[in-house]
């Protein structure tokens, strides 16, 4: 079996630093979150969420969650994948976190989500993005130097 074909020759990233560190960042809080979707009681739905998941078809919600979670499990091991292997896709990892930002906040409009207090998610997106977007853009930045 020739492993080197899914797993190619590891790339360095030569960019700025900082923008690499803000992904390692988002990375480790990605793969919090997926595993408390997928191992917490309630997936995080009730407890952080503020959703109120005793109602009728409240157990829909929790499998809903923990299966949201298996997404951004994989999503994260890609990213720790980049870290660790090819760090020259940090710029597209980065558009990634953008567009996956901006694609919440657009949903989360068009379908809002009706709680008390909004979960940690939602107001964390509102950060994430422009910060994603100035590490994206810095990122790609020519360097002066060279």
């Amino acid at each position: 079996m020739n492993w080197s074909r899914l797993f190619p020759p590891a790339q360095d990233y030569s960019g700025p630093k900082i923008p690499f560190y803000f992904l390692v960042l988002i990375t480790v809080v990605s793969t919090g979150r997926s595993l408390v979707h997928i191992f917490a009681a309630d997936g995080g739905a009730g407890v952080i969420a503020g959703i109120d998941i005793s109602v009728e078809g409240g157990m829909n919600i929790i499998a809903m969650f923990g299966q949201w979670g298996v997404s951004q499990l994989i999503l994260a091991l890609i990213f720790w994948l980049v870290i660790f292997r090819y760090r020259s896709f940090t710029p597209l990892m980065l558009a990634v976190v953008v567009l996956e930002q901006f694609l919440r906040i657009g949903v989360g409009q068009i379908k809002p989500l009706y709680v008390v207090t909004p979960p940690p998610g939602a107001i964390g997106s509102q950060i994430i993005l422009p910060l994603a977007l100035l590490a994206l853009v810095w990122s790609i930045w020519p360097d002066k130097k060279k």
